[in-house]
């Protein structure tokens, strides 16, 4: 699998990683043996970097991936958090940093984290010296190798991309959210920043398997959160109105390359946009871990197929959506 390099971090990660959110919850049930299943599916298939978090099943995310990476350890293992107390700024600090790290660390089982993110933290967090002194203070005592952001909205990536110590940002960029194509990921570029692209398929839509008959179990996302119920709405469909998204899928099938699949099709045209260092599908089998993991084999899609999703985004998604995040 191609390597990029993943921003400040220094570190090569293959280009397709591993999204850990659906071994935690809210993507229905995901038994421990499919979960690690998934992750070697995965990581046979070339894939080196894999993203969780604290919150991801109340730690049963980190924990699996911990256990899992002790037997790989050319991985490299991002985690986040913050998203473990009320989400006000007075609680982005050192003290809660080094609870929230302990935490993490004996779940994934390690003395150092590869990457610690902020976990779509309030907007004035950005802004706080103290909350990147803080995080200075993690990597100095050696808790952490380098610290990120995951970010809601691109004025929140520019803003942590200004930051000299910020080694990536995680955004939401999938052919529904073309916002970061025209600031971000410039800017990233230029600060020698990483971006990791999470969302990828749009919360499942641009896999192109659903249409207005599907349904979802209870305790997933895509069924509570369908309007910011429990948390921002564009990480469900990417804020897109379901049925609008699957019109849009429906006039992007056309463009999928020959042997190549809807959702390879999609996690291509991420990989294509210059600045991105890696994107992270979920998966919730061996199956799909391998599957997304072939789309890095794809050839690069052509000029006019790229013009083509951005007319499909022009019309049908940029009015719901664009001015929003």
């Amino acid at each position: 699998m191609e390597q990029r390099v993943l921003g400040r971090t220094g570190r090569h990660v293959g280009v397709v990683g591993l999204g850990a959110w659906q071994l935690g919850a809210d993507w229905g049930q995901v038994s421990e043996d499919d979960a690690f299943a998934t992750l070697s599916a995965a990581a046979d298939e070339g894939v080196t970097f894999i993203d969780t978090a604290d919150v991801y099943g109340d730690g049963r995310s980190e924990q699996i991936v911990g256990r899992f990476a002790k037997a790989h350890p050319d991985l490299t293992v991002a985690t986040k958090m913050g998203r473990r107390m009320d989400q006000v700024p007075g609680n982005y600090v050192m003290d809660n940093f080094r609870a929230w790290n302990d935490r993490s660390r004996r779940n994934l089982g390690v003395d150092t984290i590869d990457l610690v993110q902020l976990h779509c933290p309030p907007t004035p967090v950005y802004s706080s010296d103290a909350v990147f002194d803080a995080l200075d203070t993690l990597v100095s005592e050696q808790r952490i190798a380098a610290y990120g952001v995951s970010v809601e909205t691109c004025e929140e990536a520019l803003t942590a991309i200004a930051r000299p110590g910020v080694a990536t940002v995680q955004i939401i960029l999938n052919a529904f959210r073309l916002k970061p194509l025209e600031r971000v990921l410039p800017a990233a570029r230029e600060a020698g920043v990483g971006i990791i692209a999470r969302v990828p398929l749009a919360s499942g839509l641009l896999s192109g398997r659903y249409d207005e008959n599907t349904t979802f179990a209870p305790d997933d996302h895509r069924t509570f959160n369908r309007h910011g119920e429990s948390f921002d709405v564009g990480e469900t469909f990417s804020g897109v109105d379901f049925r609008t998204g699957l019109e849009a899928v429906r006039r992007l099938v056309p463009l999928v390359p020959e042997g190549a699949t809807m959702a390879q099709f999609a996690l291509r045209w991420i990989l294509d946009q210059p600045g991105v260092s890696v994107v992270i599908p979920g998966a919730r089998n061996p199956a799909q871990a391998a599957a997304n993991a072939a789309a890095a084999a794809l050839a690069p899609l052509p000029e006019e197929t790229l013009r083509a999703v951005r007319d499909v985004y022009d019309e049908l998604i940029r009015p719901q959506i664009h001015d929003r995040w």
